[in-house]
């Protein structure tokens, strides 16, 4: 049996998002996005947050391709009807990470606030970790959380990732480090 093309789970794809779907999102074209999705998402589940990190992304896939299996997925619950429901992917390739750890991949996730508290993130993680490691022999995860964020603590612990430091993220600012080794 061959892997699939992305991470999947009990009730979740996580698809792609390229640089046309990206875009879309980013410029307000909400409809055409989700057409390309193949799901339908919520009004007003994209923030303006969201529209900045997909900007960065965009821009990312634009000046290298290659790393699309190493960038932002929407999150897509399959039942009762295909909707996005947050987005959740790595930082960029094996080695780029807050943590400066050669040959780890460092996680990232958020599922929109009408659809938290139903295990979504944590089942998500669970999906790229297990395709990273099946697919691509990744062993090293990171994940990088505000101080305070007690609901994505709970996450990487059920998760098995142990704290091991902070770090300091121009964009973020302090954040607490943890890892996981396979």
């Amino acid at each position: 049996m061959t892997a699939p093309s992305f991470p999947s789970s009990k009730r979740l794809d996580l698809v792609p998002l390229t640089a046309s779907i990206l875009d879309a999102f980013s410029n307000g074209r909400v409809d055409a996005a989700t057409q390309e999705l193949g799901a339908k998402i919520e009004p007003g589940c994209i923030d303006d947050d969201d529209v900045a990190f997909f900007k960065r992304r965009m821009r990312a896939l634009e000046e290298n391709p290659a790393i699309q299996p190493w960038t932002v997925r929407a999150i897509v619950l399959r039942e009762p009807v295909r909707t996005m429901v947050g987005h959740a992917g790595f930082h960029g390739p094996p080695g780029v990470n807050g943590a400066g750890i050669a040959g780890a991949v460092e996680i990232g996730y958020t599922v929109f606030p009408g659809f938290r508290g139903s295990g979504l993130a944590t089942e998500a993680a669970a999906a790229l970790t297990d395709w990273a490691a099946s697919v691509h022999g990744i062993r090293h995860f990171v994940a990088s959380i505000a101080p305070g964020n007690a609901p994505s603590e709970a996450i990487v612990r059920r998760l098995g990732f142990a704290r091991t430091g902070e770090q300091w993220d121009d964009e973020d600012g302090l954040e607490v480090v943890y890892e996981l080794v396979r």
